[in-house]
């Protein structure tokens, strides 16, 4: 937005009004022409700036790229290693839980079947040993 340059009144009086408007219309297209020059120049620096930005994060990729290849090339291989064997490890302690869970529910089903054998004898007895008791107590109830 152009800023419209204003004379003094004595300034019109002493050259007149067409000089005096002659005047601040060269002013104003100078303003215009140093606005013009130093948007294009701002541009261009923008410009360079942008490329400069550019071609650093172009360098600075390269270099990523590179350490992390050298990163690769002396530490994947042993990780590789690594890893297969951990994951063999794995296979083999997930046959051996297998197999405990197997053997561990056998030995809960044959556990629950000596406590149920236990219970039956468990009354049994408990049987055996109330029932005279019980017909002692009947019989001296009868006769008393």
């Amino acid at each position: 937005m152009p800023v419209t340059a204003r004379l003094s009144k004595l300034f019109y009086d002493r050259l007149g009004e067409e000089i005096a408007q002659e005047l601040v219309d060269w002013f104003n297209s100078v303003d215009a022409t140093y606005r013009a020059n130093l948007r294009e120049l701002n541009e261009l620096n923008f410009g360079r700036f942008d490329a400069k930005v550019g071609e650093r994060l172009a360098e600075l990729r390269a270099q990523l790229r590179e350490e992390v290849r050298d990163l690769i090339k002396a530490g994947l291989v042993p990780l590789e290693a690594r890893l297969t064997s951990v994951e063999t490890r794995m296979t083999a302690l997930e046959t051996k839980m297998t197999a405990f869970q197997v053997d561990l529910e056998g030995r809960t089903q044959s556990l629950r079947t000596e406590i149920e054998r236990s219970k039956s004898s468990l009354i049994k007895w408990m049987f055996v040993f109330w029932a005279p008791t019980a017909l002692a107590m009947i019989g001296l109830f009868l006769k008393g």
